[in-house]
């Protein structure tokens, strides 16, 4: 039987996503199925603060209460994702190389030698680390620029963003599937490892820089 997500809400214990994120997830898988799970997280790719990790589960709960099928809401959510994923990459293939290296050179702390270096890694990455990147949090959506800045073969990116945002998306809408009215419990535990992905990153960043700024005192004469 086919139920609108209202509806399979008041049926069940759990939580009702009456406002915020997941009420607004909730108002588009109710008002468009398939495409609307799709259009949030084409939204959610472009946006990063938007949490995958709440609209991926939630849709998983709607497709259990038959609102839409485990097919459509992988497909949907996929395509989604890859849509929102070729959008920044087409920022950074705007922004282009040039305009990097311009930009970089006006930047405290950092050198040329830094930029060329990561091109080189991405070069030799690249791919790595759009297909891996797709399944952590935060950076899912990031590393989609630096590949449209390094111009990664269109065809490429759209194959390794496919292939790990399916993965990342089964798991999460399998989990809030598997869960039904408790999908909100994924939230929690991907939050905990978004939140621990950032503070590595913060570290890593304060780190280059205090390392950057001991370098240059000893290059003074």
């Amino acid at each position: 039987m086919h139920l609108t997500l209202s509806a399979a809400r008041e049926l069940s214990a759990g939580p009702e996503p009456e406002g915020g994120i997941a009420g607004w997830a909730a108002g588009l898988v109710e008002a468009f199925d398939g495409p609307g799970a799709g259009a949030a997280i084409a939204l959610e790719n472009v946006f990063p603060p938007l949490p995958s990790e709440i609209i991926l589960p939630l849709t998983g709960f709607a497709a259990s209460q038959g609102v839409l099928s485990i097919a459509s809401a992988l497909f949907w959510t996929t395509l989604g994702s890859v849509v929102g994923a070729v959008v920044l990459y087409g920022v950074g293939a705007v922004f282009g190389r040039q305009r990097m290296h311009a930009w970089w050179a006006k930047l405290p702390l950092v050198k040329s030698s830094d930029l060329l270096r990561t091109e080189a890694w991405f070069a030799r990455h690249g791919t790595k680390a759009v297909l891996l990147g797709r399944m952590v949090p935060v950076f899912r959506s990031l590393i989609s620029v630096p590949a449209g800045v390094e111009r990664m073969p269109l065809p490429v990116f759209v194959a390794l963003t496919a292939t790990g945002s399916l993965v990342w998306n089964t798991v999460l809408v399998m989990a809030g599937y598997w869960l039904g009215d408790q999908w909100d419990v994924v939230g929690a535990y991907v939050g905990v490892v978004s939140k621990a992905v950032l503070v590595l990153a913060v570290v890593a960043l304060a780190g280059y820089v205090v390392l950057r700024v001991r370098g240059r005192k000893r290059e003074r004469p």
